[in-house]
């Protein structure tokens, strides 16, 4: 997502590479760009007229220092911008309600049952809620079907009516059963509808009315560009919605609708959806979203997600495991099942700073695992726990084992072996001489490239 925005940006910036100073002259050429740049990205024109008028006032208000060039400055200030555009900062969900209600809103397809099980999954293991998934999609042939899948796969229960086709008296059926049995959040999946379909529109708006839910969100296909915005404001104007969901924002997406849905029905966005997995979920963050756009990364989101599947009783045997050179193949496979949860590889990678601009071309198969996988179950227990003892004989079993090449089978154990040694370098480090290193590789500008 916002590949293209931010190479046109990038590009935008350099006008001003160069330049002494700002000037009125070079701040409306690069605005210009700028301009295009957001309108190519699918951006409310006049959401981008504004966005570049504020941005070229505060640049040509402002003393450029002598230790900022003014291309670093413009990057600062648009960033800002960009962050401010889209919100600020990132906006709670309300859960105050005994149960919590969450009513969800949107058109057809634009994903509510799939996005209803992730957030039903993310208050179950982020925040250690009891919710409950409820069935008003009535119409849609297989929808009751679908949610019960959904539920069965994140583990949450679902209330389900067959036959009833009244709406308010399910959720309010179901709202009944969560203060019975101790469910502390109703999430409510409802039908698709076109915003021009008066008769759909009333019934929502009825059933928002009857169970006065903490929470109503409307969720939007993010590839439907500017029309996600204009169906917004009609949903908004008729249900006056708390917040707004973005779903397939790593699809081919040109993302004009995160600049622009927030200034237009001027309501947060609370989540985005980021891939099939349940787990791809993310509370939406201005400010970071302002990051990778700006192609800066997001290491605050990626230090999230790990933390999301991090276990500390079993890094603390890890780590033990490491310091005596005991780490093994068993240990590294699970390593990669961690890695395998946090969502999407490429994504994962351009969070790192740098690292987007130098993978954006790259074809990284969300399966780049499966030959490494292949060949460490081919291995026998033994040869996992003791890689040492894999010889010419036992390589070449594993690699017919595993469907994979000699040659392979050697490059993965040459790659484990020097991970191994460096990952036991680091553990033996102190805290000193990890921050001489850090310190040595800033001067030097970095970390490498890949």
């Amino acid at each position: 997502m916002f590949e293209n925005l931010s190479d046109r940006l990038e590009r935008s910036f350099k006008i001003l590479k160069g330049e002494g100073k700002i000037t009125e002259i070079n701040v409306a050429e690069t605005l210009k760009d700028v301009r295009r740049a957001l309108l190519d990205a699918d951006v409310n024109y006049k959401v981008a007229k504004n966005f570049t008028d504020t941005v070229k006032k505060k640049a040509l208000g402002m003393n450029v220092l002598t230790a900022v060039k003014p291309s670093q400055l413009m990057v600062k200030i648009v960033h800002d911008e960009l962050t401010e555009l889209m919100g600020g900062k990132a906006v709670e969900l309300n859960l105050q309600g005994r149960p919590a209600i969450i009513l969800m809103s949107g058109l057809q397809g634009s994903g509510k049952t799939t996005f209803s099980g992730k957030l039903a999954n993310m208050l179950k293991t982020r925040q250690h809620k009891n919710p409950l998934l409820v069935a008003c999609d009535v119409y849609r042939p297989a929808a009751i079907e679908q949610l019960k899948v959904v539920g069965q796969t994140v583990g949450c229960d679902v209330y389900v009516e067959e036959g009833n086709k009244n709406v308010v008296e399910i959720a309010q059926n179901a709202i009944r059963k969560a203060k019975q049995e101790a469910y502390n959040v109703v999430i409510v999946d409802t039908a698709g509808r076109l915003a021009i379909d008066e008769e759909m529109m009333d019934e929502i708006s009825r059933l928002k009315q009857a169970i006065n839910p903490d929470e109503t969100l409307f969720v939007v296909d993010s590839m439907t560009g500017q029309d996600a915005v204009n169906t917004a404001k009609e949903f908004n104007d008729r249900l006056d919605f708390d917040g707004v969901v973005l779903t397939k924002l790593d699809g081919d997406t040109r993302g004009g609708a995160a600049l622009s849905i927030r200034t237009v029905v001027t309501k947060p966005i609370k989540f985005v959806g980021t891939g099939e997995k349940m787990e791809a979920i993310d509370v939406f963050h201005p400010e970071r979203m302002a990051d990778r756009i700006l192609g800066m990364g997001d290491v605050v989101s990626l230090v999230e997600r790990a933390q999301m599947q991090f276990d500390e009783e079993e890094a603390k045997k890890l780590e033990k495991k490491i310091r005596k050179n005991k780490f093994d193949f068993d240990d590294f496979m699970g390593q990669i099942q961690q890695i395998k949860k946090m969502g999407n590889i490429k994504e994962l990678a351009s969070m790192i700073p740098g690292v987007g601009k130098q993978i954006k071309d790259l074809d990284i198969d969300d399966n780049a695992f499966k030959g490494i996988e292949a060949i460490i179950n081919s291995m026998t227990p033994k040869e996992r726990q003791n890689p040492d003892i894999i010889n010419q004989s036992r390589k070449l079993r594993i690699a017919r084992g595993s469907g994979t090449k000699l040659e392979d089978v050697n490059r993965l154990l040459k790659q484990f072996d020097q991970t191994r040694k460096m990952m036991k370098m680091v553990s033996g480090m102190g805290s000193s001489r990890m921050a001489q290193m850090a310190a040595a590789m800033k001067a030097k500008g970095g970390m490498p490239k890949m």
